[in-house]
């Protein structure tokens, strides 16, 4: 058996107990694709991301569900950031991490005595949605007349693609009940998508846009609390679908998490490249705990929680 030491890190608040957990694993060299695999479901979060050497950026980040590995993720990049930091490894305030989505830019600095770790996505992507509306409605627990009909339902990506869904009311999102297991089903165009409604309700004023996010359920898991990537698709999305006319640069400030009581936000900037729309992030995180995790040394599975 091996036993795995895991920081458990919660993303977009500064509050033990809200934002979203994420597991970090420092020395990610130490472990096969299966057993970060097995170590992401022992520790049972939406992910957990190990650190690994690059030849090509001042570090790799590997993020896995308990069900596969992922592209990219926002949580668990502020989570691993945040661990480096109180690790003592980052010696600079500007550096880049390599992902399965690309090697992206880091900055990281103090404001009100919090770090705060702003995150460079890649650049923005959308797809059409072609499928059935009243299905897609009732699979996370809402009627077609709950969706927003001024705006498109499309595919978004800025490194991970997820299903924008506009709502009319806030107060739907408090009634959503996803049935993950009929996404593939629906989403045909890209059955392996997570899903995110949006709406542009919100419960504070200094706030900008309202989300809950399902996961696929190829990931084996159900509801991501404060959704980083997805958050920059919805800003890229705000510009191109809600206001073209929005002066840029901007930052937008998206909240999520309230319905499972782990309310966190996140910021969306927003500017202009060479014509093209680049996104990033920023966010602040807290340390948790230390987690010891054991797995089987050779087999893709796990003991959890010693």
């Amino acid at each position: 058996m091996v036993k795995v030491n895991v920081k458990h890190i919660d993303a977009f608040s500064s509050v033990p107990g809200k934002g979203n957990p994420a597991g970090v694993v420092l020395n990610g060299e130490d472990y096969t694709e299966q057993q970060m695999l097995a170590i992401a479901a022992a520790v049972g979060f939406n992910e957990t991301a190990f650190v690994v050497p690059s030849n090509i950026a001042d570090f790799r980040i590997r993020y896995f569900t308990p069900g596969h590995e992922m592209n990219l993720c926002g949580h668990a990049t502020m989570g691993t950031v945040y661990a480096l930091q109180m690790q003592g490894a980052l010696k600079k305030s500007v550096f880049t991490i390599e992902t399965n989505a690309g090697v992206l830019p880091i900055q990281i600095r103090k404001e009100n005595n919090q770090l705060l770790i702003t995150m460079q996505h890649a650049k923005p992507q959308f797809q059409p949605f072609n499928g059935s509306k009243s299905e897609l409605a009732a699979s996370i627990g809402l009627r077609e007349e709950d969706l927003h009909a001024d705006y498109p339902i499309v595919y978004g990506s800025t490194g991970i693609w997820t299903l924008i869904i506009p709502i009319k009311k806030l107060t739907s999102f408090s009634e959503m009940l996803p049935r993950t297991e009929e996404f593939p089903r629906i989403l045909a165009e890209m059955p392996k998508a997570s899903v995110h409604p949006i709406c542009l309700e919100v419960r504070h004023p200094e706030n900008d846009l309202h989300a809950r996010h399902f996961s696929s359920p190829y990931s084996g898991t159900i509801e991501d609390a404060i959704t980083g990537t997805a958050s920059g698709v919805m800003g890229a999305y705000y510009k191109e679908y809600v206001d073209k006319a929005m002066e840029l640069p901007t930052t937008l400030i998206v909240e999520q998490g309230h319905e499972v009581n782990k309310d966190g936000r996140v910021y969306v900037h927003i500017q202009k490249e060479e014509e093209e729309l680049a996104i990033s992030i920023s966010g602040t995180a807290v340390f948790v705990k230390e987690i010891e995790v054991e797995i089987n040394e050779h087999k893709n599975n796990s003991l959890g929680f010693i």
